[in-house]
């Protein structure tokens, strides 16, 4: 089973088709590179895949599955409390001011107490007596509640911690570190979606809590020492040098877990030196069994390290193969270099 299908996958902008029906797939364990002029749609299959945009045609699957969030029980369940408790409360706003009346302004006397056994026993007189209209109040609040708690999980179907929560992580064409924090807090911020711990262990401090942070921090550290990062755990993030912040938010991605790693310009800004050690990272990712998605302007560093490598033009896929195929396939030479006018 393919690891990543990416089928007929279409964005439009309005008018503007940035995506047109691309085909990509990843098999488990490759390195896969997606190249193109700028504005070729690179980045734009990338937020596609993760869930930054919904595509207008098309699927993407993961592992053979769509990366949208189940219907579930107990998503069932959560509906159906909701509207409940919405039709409970259009009861209570179309028809306060008469059960108001019935249960407490008739039985209250200055200075007695309050017989609360006749005023609960006149409530359920007044929801009897008044039944269709309380149905019809109860059905409606409830119809609508329902109705936009289903609304509002449908959105959140397939946004991008959903997607990442399955395994799918990504870096970013422009660095998206937490500046103001240190190197190890950035790491550990990946990791907060695989912790187990609930409201409850951190307001009370339970052991489960204190243990789960010391197991982060060592997996952090470990995290670090793999991109050459541990000697700067403590630094602040916008302190690391440009190559040092863009190994640091793929140790951030990592903490997250990935089956699939996608990579966005992680070469960009970087000097042969750094490339050559970006590339020997990537090939030790590879070697934990994460697959990486590449997108790359840097040519010798898509040749030198990908298994195959599909080329994107004005949002089109005009060639995939092999780094040899891809060299020599005339439409890529076209793509990137220009077509000769014959005069």
């Amino acid at each position: 089973m393919s690891l990543l299908d990416v089928r007929k996958v279409t964005m439009r902008f309005g008018g503007l088709t940035a995506v047109n029906q691309v085909d990509i797939t990843v098999e488990p364990g490759q390195i896969f590179s997606v190249i193109g002029p700028n504005g070729a749609g690179k980045t734009t299959v990338f937020n596609t895949i993760t869930g930054i945009y919904e595509p207008t045609e098309g699927t993407v699957l993961f592992q053979g599955r769509d990366l949208r969030r189940p219907f579930s029980r107990n998503v069932a369940a959560g509906i159906a409390v909701i509207a409940v408790l919405t039709g409970a409360l259009a009861v209570i706003a179309l028809h306060l001011e008469s059960m108001w009346t019935a249960t407490v302004a008739s039985h209250y006397r200055f200075r007695q107490p309050f017989p609360w056994g006749k005023a609960w026993g006149d409530l359920f007189a007044f929801l009897g007596h008044n039944g269709a209209s309380v149905a019809l109040s109860f059905v409606l609040g409830a119809a609508l509640g329902g109705a936009g708690a289903f609304v509002v999980w449908r959105r959140q179907r397939r946004t991008p911690n959903v997607i990442a929560e399955q395994g799918v992580c990504r870096t970013f064409q422009n660095i998206r570190l937490f500046q103001d924090m240190t190197v190890l807090e950035n790491v550990l911020m990946g990791m907060d979606m695989r912790l187990g711990s609930r409201l409850w262990h951190m307001a009370f401090r339970l052991p489960r809590q204190g243990r789960e942070e010391r197991e982060a921090a060592g997996q952090a550290a470990t995290l670090l020492e793999f991109v050459g990062l541990r000697d700067r755990a403590g630094m602040l993030a916008k302190n690391l040098p440009y190559g040092d912040q863009r190994r640091l938010e793929i140790a951030r991605a990592l903490a997250t877990r990935p089956k699939l790693l996608l990579l966005d310009e992680p070469a960009a800004g970087m000097n042969p030196a750094e490339s050559g050690d970006l590339m020997k990272l990537i090939r030790r990712i590879r070697e934990t069994g994460v697959t990486v998605l590449l997108i790359e302007h840097h040519m010798k560093v898509v040749m030198g390290i990908s298994d195959r490598i599909a080329v994107l033009d004005y949002g089109s896929k005009i060639a995939e193969g092999t780094p040899e195929e891809v060299r020599s396939n005339p439409r890529v030479i076209e793509a990137y270099l220009g077509k000769e006018e014959i005069s």
